[in-house]
C-alpha cells in the first residue's frame, strides 16, 4: 500500500511540475518588421540568448516584410505584439486605434534616405526625387512615412515620389543595384553592405547616430519597440512584463559585450555571408540601442509633431500622445545587469 501511495505521489508530483512548467511557459506571437534589420536586433537576440525562456515565455517570432505588415498581423489578430516603429503608435491614434509601446530598444530610427548607385548623377538633393520611383520596405511601413516627412519638409508634395516596396536586406540591395529604383529608404545592414561595393554612395538623409538625428529632426527620435493593442496589454500583463525583461536584460548584455560577441549570437541567415560588413555595420549600430528601454517623453512629442506637420489629419486629432507608450513596465524590472546568458 505504502508503495501505491508512493508511485501515486510521484505521479502527482511529476504532473504538478509539468503543469507549472506549461503553465510559466505563455505562448506570445512577435510580428518582426524584418528581422534582418539591424534596428530589430534586440528582439532577435532576445530568443538568441534564452531571455524569453527565462522570463517565463516562449516566444514565436515571425519574420515580415516591413512594420505596416507586422502591424496588420497585430490587428488582424494572427500575432500578439509587433516588434517594430514606435511612430506607428501615434498614427493610428489619429483612427482612434489604441496602441501603445511598452519598452523601446531604438533611441534613434537609424532611417537612411540613399541614391541608387545608378542614379548619383541626377539626383543631388530630396529635391530631385520628385517623380521618382523611391523604395520603401512596405507601403505605409516606417520608412515610407520617414520619405514622406523629408518630401514635405523640402518643399514637395508628400506624394510626389512613386513609393516601390522593396522589403529590407538582400531584395532592398537588389533593387538598387540593379537600378530598379532611384533611391530608397534603407537600415544597416543594407546600407553599409551597398556602401562595401559602392563606396561613394550618395546619402541623402542619415538617422543612425545622435548627431544625425538632431539634424533630421530636431530631437530625438526614438524608433524600435515592442508594442501591441491597449486591450492585450491589459488583459496579458504579466506577458508585457515578461518581454520587457527580456528585452531590458538583452539591452544590458548588448552594452556589456563586444560586436564580435553579439554577432556571435545572431542566427547565421541573418549575419550573411559578409561577416565582415555585418560587424562593421553592427558597429555604426550599437549606439542606436537603448541603455534603459524607458521611453523619453520629448522622443514621443517629437514623433508626435514630425506626424502632425506631414499629415493634416494627425495634426487635427488632438492627440494625447502619453496613451500611446507606458514607461509602467520598464520601471518595473529587476535588474540583472551582470547576468552572463549563454
Amino acid at each position: 500500500m505504502k508503495k501505491l501511495f508512493g508511485r501515486l505521489a510521484a505521479s502527482l508530483l511529476a504532473l504538478a511540475l509539468t503543469s507549472g512548467f506549461a503553465a510559466a511557459q505563455s505562448k506570445v506571437t512577435v510580428a518582426i518588421g524584418g528581422g534582418s534589420c539591424l534596428c530589430y536586433l534586440p528582439t532577435v537576440l532576445a530568443k538568441q540568448l534564452g531571455e524569453y525562456e527565462k522570463a517565463g515565455l516562449a516566444v514565436e517570432l515571425v519574420d515580415l516584410k516591413g512594420g505596416s505588415d507586422a502591424l496588420k498581423a497585430v490587428l488582424g489578430g494572427s500575432a500578439d505584439v509587433v516588434s517594430g516603429y514606435f511612430d506607428h503608435c501615434v498614427n493610428l491614434a489619429a483612427k482612434k486605434q489604441e496602441l501603445q509601446s511598452f519598452v523601446i530598444y531604438d533611441r534613434y530610427p537609424g532611417l537612411v534616405l540613399v541614391v541608387s548607385p545608378a542614379h548619383t548623377s541626377e539626383i543631388k538633393s530630396i529635391k530631385d526625387l520628385a517623380g521618382k520611383k523611391v523604395g520603401v520596405s512596405a507601403p505605409g511601413s516606417s520608412t515610407d512615412f520617414f520619405l514622406k516627412y523629408l518630401l514635405k519638409k523640402n518643399g514637395l508634395d508628400p506624394t510626389s515620389a512613386a513609393v516601390i516596396g522593396v522589403g529590407l536586406g538582400a531584395t532592398a540591395v537588389a533593387a538598387m543595384q540593379q537600378g530598379q529604383i532611384d533611391a530608397a529608404v534603407m537600415l544597416d545592414p543594407s546600407v553599409t553592405v551597398l556602401q562595401g561595393s559602392y563606396p561613394d554612395l550618395k546619402i541623402l538623409a542619415d538617422t543612425r547616430s545622435e548627431k544625425d538625428t538632431l539634424a533630421v529632426f530636431g530631437g530625438e527620435y526614438p524608433g524600435g519597440a515592442l508594442y501591441t493593442t491597449t486591450a492585450w496589454i491589459k488583459s496579458h500583463e504579466k506577458e508585457v512584463q515578461a518581454l520587457t525583461n527580456a528585452i531590458v536584460n538583452t539591452l544590458a548584455w548588448i552594452h556589456s559585450h563586444s560586436p564580435e560577441e553579439i554577432m556571435a549570437k545572431m542566427p547565421d541567415e541573418i549575419v550573411g555571408k559578409n561577416k565582415e560588413l555585418y560587424l562593421a555595420a553592427l558597429k555604426n549600430t550599437i549606439p542606436m540601442y537603448s541603455l534603459t528601454g524607458k521611453m523619453d517623453p520629448k522622443g514621443a512629442d517629437a514623433v508626435l509633431a514630425v506626424f502632425s506637420e506631414s499629415s493634416p489629419e494627425i495634426a487635427k486629432a488632438n492627440i494625447d500622445v502619453t496613451k500611446t507608450y507606458t514607461n509602467k513596465y520598464v520601471e518595473q524590472v529587476k535588474r540583472t545587469t551582470g547576468a552572463n546568458p549563454k
